[in-house]
């Protein structure tokens, strides 16, 4: 093992780390404006009616698609909304005329394939934010919100990207449902921040 001594410069200096970082955000921030460029026009109104007409909202993804739903979904609980994540166990029966949302960029990620099926046979509500509209979840969703990204699946579809396989899906579909929220809060809220502090967890 050879350790940097006095006279030699640091394996990295902090100018060649903010230089890395500079181009790194750089390279996705062009990747994601490339993304939105393409988004169809109202993808954000047509998640919100759906939304809004839900009595409940129910949410499935898994992996880092998983996270990105949990934080969306905790953002329409301080919203005033209903929701619950499938799977876990406080989280009741689904009903016609309640909201399931999937994600899943492939559109074949096999829990939220079956999850949304079942959901059909119920007759609830679905919704699919994917990154192949053409992929089993993207036909069978009643709704279905294309968000252009990378996948695992890399096909020669999707567009070019230097990051991870799935990485400019995932961080899209963040920013698309950050945008959401930030909607949603001037519409419902007025942009109450004491009003949403109020559901905000007071036991973590």
């Amino acid at each position: 093992m050879c350790l940097p001594s006095a006279s030699r410069e640091a394996f990295l200096s902090k100018a060649s780390v903010s230089s890395s970082l500079s181009e790194a955000l750089d390279q996705m921030l062009r990747e994601l404006g490339g993304v939105f460029a393409c988004l169809a026009p109202g993808l954000a109104e047509t998640l919100i009616q759906e939304i809004d007409r839900a009595p409940r909202i129910f949410g499935c993804a898994t992996g880092r698609s998983g996270f990105i739903l949990r934080g969306f979904l905790m953002r329409l609980m301080h919203l005033g909304f209903t929701i619950y994540v499938v799977g876990e166990t406080v989280t009741p029966r689904l009903e016609p005329h309640d909201l399931l949302i999937v994600i899943s960029g492939s559109g074949e990620t096999p829990q939220p394939r079956e999850v949304l099926r079942r959901a059909n046979a119920i007759g609830a509500r679905t919704l699919a934010l994917t990154a192949c509209p053409d992929s089993t979840i993207g036909r069978e969703a009643r709704v279905t919100l294309h968000i252009p990204g990378t996948t695992k699946l890399a096909s020669a579809r999707e567009p070019s990207s230097a990051q991870c396989p799935g990485s400019l899906f995932e961080q899209a579909t963040f920013l698309f449902l950050e945008g959401v929220v930030l909607i949603l809060y001037r519409q419902r809220l007025g942009q109450n921040r004491e009003e949403m502090l109020a559901r905000h967890a007071n036991v973590e």
